[in-house]
């Protein structure tokens, strides 16, 4: 994970493969010793007719020894029509990253936070007031245009990690309307732990489930607060009826789509590396799940979009 490169440097990045061509799928993460597994990243998917834009991402994560540069992956997403990118932190050094980026590339906007599973962590070291004070910091860059993600995580994090977890989310609800931003949420087994601290502190006023994990019901209960449903690869998976469920009843202009790449890369990829490039796979999952026009769907999820952030 690389930190914000000092004032006045130039980043330096890691050794990465190259290739002609600009073809994606020629760039090779890692192999098993065996060759079974697949996990050079997947071909470019075929253009959308619209612009549209990643919620949620992850490319300051290298998986492998090989890998696509910054640059690189912002050059494959405008190929396929993704027009930006929304780079989320989860500690100090990717926040800070996530940060560099935005302010750099003119297609990155940044989300920066503490996610609840590093929250404990800095807890423990007494060091989780200051790493919010540097996440304050940072929330105040013009291109940083989110709180993210923070939230609760009920899988990963044991009981005696909660506390810190709920008084690093409400920090950063709290830092999300400082800076008039909105903020990205992650919940993971902690559904109604999530919505009862929005009520009882109060949500932002543009707020995101990242990578949406509940139920229609939930959809309804969030969608009627006005908050926004992000969805990602994982809608694609066979065992995630739950969240195409969700999006039935999640009104267009609650939608969102993400990749969280590396992670959750959709059908027929799953297990492969994940990019912004592959946001039409998705996308087009959704609209046909909504028996929409992919481009239609397209042009509201965009200006879902835009709403939220602003302008790139």
């Amino acid at each position: 994970m690389t930190g914000e490169p000092a004032a006045g440097s130039t980043p330096v990045e890691r050794p990465r493969g190259t290739i002609d061509g600009g073809d994606p799928s020629q760039y090779v993460r890692e192999r098993s010793a065996d060759g079974r597994r697949d996990v050079s990243y997947p071909p470019a998917p075929e253009p959308l007719g619209v612009p549209v834009y990643d919620n949620h991402t992850h490319l300051e994560i290298e998986d492998g020894e090989t890998g696509l540069s910054l640059d690189e992956q912002l050059q494959h997403a405008l190929a396929v029509g993704v027009h930006g990118v929304v780079q989320a932190g989860g500690d100090v050094d990717s926040s800070r990253w996530s940060a560099w980026a935005a302010r750099t590339h003119p297609r990155v906007l940044a989300a920066v936070a503490i996610h609840p599973n590093e929250a404990p962590a800095y807890e423990q070291a007494g060091e989780l007031d200051a790493a919010i004070a540097v996440i304050d910091e940072l929330a105040a860059e013009p291109r940083v245009r989110a709180i993210g993600e923070t939230g609760l995580d009920f899988f990963r994090t044991e009981a005696d990690g909660i506390p810190a977890q709920l008084r690093s989310f409400e920090a950063h609800i709290a830092l999300a309307k400082k800076h008039g931003i909105a903020m990205q949420i992650h919940d993971r087994d902690a559904h109604h732990a999530v919505l009862d601290t929005l009520v009882r502190v109060g949500a932002p006023e543009k707020t995101v489930f990242h990578c949406f994990s509940g139920d229609a019901d939930m959809a309804r209960i969030a969608a009627d607060r006005g908050y926004y449903l992000s969805f990602a690869g994982n809608v694609t998976f066979k065992n995630a009826q739950n969240l195409r469920d969700a999006l039935a009843v999640t009104p267009l202009d609650r939608i969102l789509v993400e990749t969280d790449a590396p992670f959750l890369t959709p059908v027929p990829y799953r297990g492969r590396p994940n990019a912004p490039y592959l946001i039409p796979l998705t996308l087009r999952f959704l609209a046909a799940e909504l028996a929409m026009d992919a481009d239609a769907l397209g042009a509201q999820v965009a200006a879902n979009t835009l709403e939220v952030y602003g302008e790139f």
